[in-house]
């Protein structure tokens, strides 16, 4: 991903008013992040660990504003649904958006299963490891695996935006 500026961050957002946008809490260490390692940008919001957000370039660059349901306090594995890392205990939430437009003014959101920190781009690259087999051997390469990953995102943004 390239690298991306805070007001870039703010006007990328489809499913939340500009205000809500302007209000939220963007990462302060946006010159640091591994940006060649990174599909897209996630970050859960530190004043409010409930809420988390997500950048991706898919031709354009489309922000989404997450909320993280509350744990069961489960102990089992749990798998993201976009890079397929396995997780003990909390490492896997759900996380809800409300769709955009009409739709979402009317209360309907989306939900998907996956890393609580946002962090699929690092477990698929190693850089990051969710403890001892929470990634399996896969037969395709790195690249598909980011291309599968890019496009589970993309999958559920058509959902958000729907």
């Amino acid at each position: 991903m390239k690298p991306v500026t805070e007001h870039d961050i703010r006007a990328s957002f489809v499913n939340c008013t500009k205000g809500e946008a302007k209000r939220m809490h963007v990462p302060k260490d946006l010159g640091e992040r591994p940006w060649d390692d990174l599909d897209f940008l996630g970050w859960r919001d530190p004043a409010a660990p409930d809420r988390a957000y997500l950048v991706i370039d898919l031709d354009s660059l489309v922000g989404i504003a997450l909320r993280r349901a509350t744990q069961s306090g489960r102990a089992r594995k749990t798998m993201c649904s976009w890079c397929l890392t396995t997780h003990q205990g909390d490492g896997v939430s759900l996380m809800t958006a409300r769709k955009s437009g009409k739709s979402g003014q009317l209360g309907n959101s989306v939900g998907v299963y996956v890393c609580a920190d946002l962090a699929c781009s690092l477990y698929l690259r190693g850089k990051k490891s969710a403890g001892p087999g929470s990634r399996f051997k896969e037969s395709i390469t790195l690249d598909d695996q980011v291309e599968r990953t890019v496009g589970n995102v993309a999958a559920f943004l058509t959902r958000v935006r729907s």
